[in-house]
């Protein structure tokens, strides 16, 4: 037990501290350390007592002045100590655990003092490679353990300097500064950990070191590592977070690239000799796309046949391309569909295919499966004959010259009418049409300028188009279910009350009949799907840019030619899962990019007046739709004069900041 008038050394703040006892009880010290002061101190905290009892009835001066001596003394004496000579003379011991009074006489070759014994303490545990001080003895470590030590003070070392000249770098960075342009390994880390750091916050692998550099260089709001990052060049002004946070692929594998290269060498000649593909390249397909369209996977033809019409949706026949064995069906599984944004697009396939032999160019043979559906002049489907083929695009056409051609082209006349009757026969078994304009951003000058525009989204084109799409797609998914094959299947149940019947332009009341829909699903089985009026349905139309529509080409391939069914109910239900799992991502990158724009384009139009739709009215928030941009937001409810839902108000820009996803508005 430590007792009145011991000379004791404490750690305190990781520095060494000599004090006499001057009152003790069991488990506390009252002592006065070599500063004068006296303290109170837990007796667990003791590292080394003396033998000697000294005496304590000085002035505190005078005990102050000791302990100041005692201290240099052991300090002194600790220049004498080599932790290493003494490890190796105890190599070859049987024990491992020693008193510390024995290492320091081993250490100095006599009989040790107090002095000695602490000088040896403090050396331990200033230098704590080679033994570990554990309940007043001393652990000499195994070699593989001073191995494992050294290791990490070289990593901690590596991670000072790291902070030290990140620091340093980043305010060059930040200032402008020349210096900063040449890189050296260390601020190439760096970069790495503030990007890191920024991209996933606390759960960054280095987010401590993170942080420490980055006060180190004396930048502490939440956005100064966006931009030292653009500064530095890493990253564009206009970086898409959302994409790297959730680490979405964009660069195609090595693989995949030889895959996609390879299969551009191969000519049309092999198509030509597939007995079980159809020559159709007599037929003048054509295609309605947008005017910037690159990746075509969809043709249309038409003819008349005694009276009815054979109706030609031919779609880019990527199955032929990209095996489920192969690299890029693989690579596909990890996408599981292309994102399109303002700025570009991320394609589920390499573009060699995507926009090469997959796409369905003017002019050029192409492998497509062919749904040959012979209706009625009232759109019956009458019958319906699927083909792998070849064809050659006659026309490509934009939407806006479709439009302009839809009453004098006689393919055009005549798929436009069938189109009127599909979606006609469609709102009859109770589909919702429930048209939003298509919100186009257009970027200047690198993102610097935005602007948005409304388009129609249900023009006389596009309609055809999607009509077609449609009936498609249900004859695809009636072909499948009827040989009661497995697959991938789109469905909905009714929605929870109907407040649109049919179709409806009002924004209004499509916003709110679109809030009681019920919740698509994905289903190895066919099953009704209400939102379209269909009883089946799947997608086939869209390989090039789906993984859904790829999975279901094969299955399609496979019955079609009568071999063994591509995929299995367990393999389909596999998919289902990766296809939710990829497509929520996806979705939701997009999203948040489609966010970020018009939050670009708000920025430069503060404290203006927006004309907004009074979606819903609560008692404490109000919801409403901007008119012209069609982004959602949401405002406390006004005391007084409460607006009407469907009623549009006038309301003010007071802030917008796209990095900072922040938004305000007042009445």
């Amino acid at each position: 037990m430590v007792s009145k008038g011991k000379l004791i050394e404490y750690l305190d703040g990781g520095k060494f501290f000599c004090a006499y006892v001057i009152g003790a009880q069991a488990k506390r010290l009252h002592l006065i350390n070599q500063n004068g002061r006296e303290k109170n101190l837990p007796a667990s905290r003791v590292v080394h007592c003396s033998d000697k009892t000294h005496s304590v009835d000085s002035s505190r001066e005078e005990l102050g002045r000791q302990l100041m001596e005692t201290a240099e003394t052991r300090k002194q004496l600790m220049k004498a100590i080599d932790l290493q000579e003494i490890w190796e003379l105890l190599t070859d011991e049987s024990t491992q655990r020693f008193s510390p009074s024995f290492l320091a006489e081993l250490s100095f070759g006599k009989d040790a003092n107090d002095d000695i014994v602490a000088a040896f303490l403090r050396t331990v545990f200033e230098d704590r490679l080679y033994f570990k001080y554990k309940e007043n003895k001393l652990i000499a470590h195994s070699f593989e353990q001073i191995e494992q030590l050294k290791s990490q003070r070289d990593k901690e070392k590596r991670t000072q300097e790291i902070i030290e000249r990140g620091g340093i770098f980043l305010k060059a960075i930040n200032n402008g500064s020349k210096k900063a342009t040449p890189r050296d390994a260390t601020c190439d880390e760096c970069l790495h950990i503030i990007r890191d750091f920024y991209i996933s916050g606390s759960d960054s692998k280095h987010a401590n070191i993170a942080r420490k550099i980055l006060t180190a260089g004396g930048f502490n709001r939440p956005h100064d590592p966006f931009h030292l990052l653009v500064k530095a060049g890493l990253w564009d002004k206009n970086e898409n977070i959302p994409l790297l946070r959730n680490d979405l692929p964009v660069v195609f594998p090595l693989l995949g690239i030889q895959q996609a290269e390879m299969l551009l060498q191969q000519g049309s000649d092999k198509l030509f000799q597939d007995p079980g593909r159809k020559d159709f390249t007599h037929l003048h397909p054509m295609t309605i796309d947008g005017p910037t369209t690159l990746d075509f996977d969809d043709a249309l033809t038409v003819e008349e046949q005694d009276g009815n019409f054979l109706v030609g949706v031919h779609i880019s026949d990527v199955a032929h391309y990209v095996r489920p064995e192969d690299p890029l069906f693989l690579e596909a599984m990890r996408r599981g569909t292309s994102i399109y944004f303002p700025e570009g697009q991320i394609p589920m396939l390499p573009r060699h295919l995507s926009q090469g032999i997959c796409s369905l160019v003017q002019g050029e043979l192409r492998a497509t499966i062919s749904f040959m559906i012979l209706l009625s002049k009232e759109a019956e489907v009458l019958k319906v004959r699927i083909f792998p083929s070849i064809i050659k695009v006659a026309r490509r056409l934009t939407y806006d010259e479709a439009n302009s051609m839809m009453s004098s082209d006689k393919e055009l006349v005549i798929l436009n009418d069938l189109r009127r009757k599909l979606r006609n026969k469609r709102l009859d078994a109770g589909a919702l049409l429930l048209p939003f304009p298509d919100v186009n951003i257009h970027l200047q000058d690198g993102g610097s300028k935005v602007q948005v525009s409304l388009a129609d989204s249900d023009t006389p084109s596009r309609a055809l188009v999607s009509e077609m799409m449609i009936l498609a797609n249900t004859e695809a998914a009636r072909y499948v279910a009827d040989r009661m094959a497995p697959g991938l299947f789109r469905a909905q149940k009714p929605p929870r009350k109907r407040v649109v019947h049919g179709i409806d332009n009002d924004l209004f009341l499509n916003s709110k009949q679109r809030k009681m829909l019920s919740r698509g699903e994905l289903l190895t089985n066919a099953q009704p799907h209400s939102g379209l009026g269909v009883t089946q349905y799947t997608t086939i139309t869209s390989p090039i840019r789906r993984l859904l529509d790829l999975v279901m080409q094969h299955q399609i391939h496979s019955l079609v030619r009568r071999e063994e069914i591509r995929f299995t109910e367990e393999m389909c239900k596999d998919f289902t899962s990766v296809i939710g799992r990829t497509l929520a991502k996806a979705n939701n990158v997009r999203q948040q990019r489609h966010r970020y724009w018009l939050l670009k384009y708000l920025e430069t139009r503060q404290d203006r007046p927006f004309t907004a739709l009074v979606l819903e009215c609560g008692p404490k928030r109000t919801f409403l739709l901007l008119t012209d941009i069609l982004l959602n937001i949401d405002l406390p409810t006004p005391t007084r004069n409460r607006p009407e839902p469907g009623s549009r108000v006038s309301i003010n820009l007071t802030r917008a900041d796209a990095l900072d996803n922040t938004l305000r508005f007042d009445w």
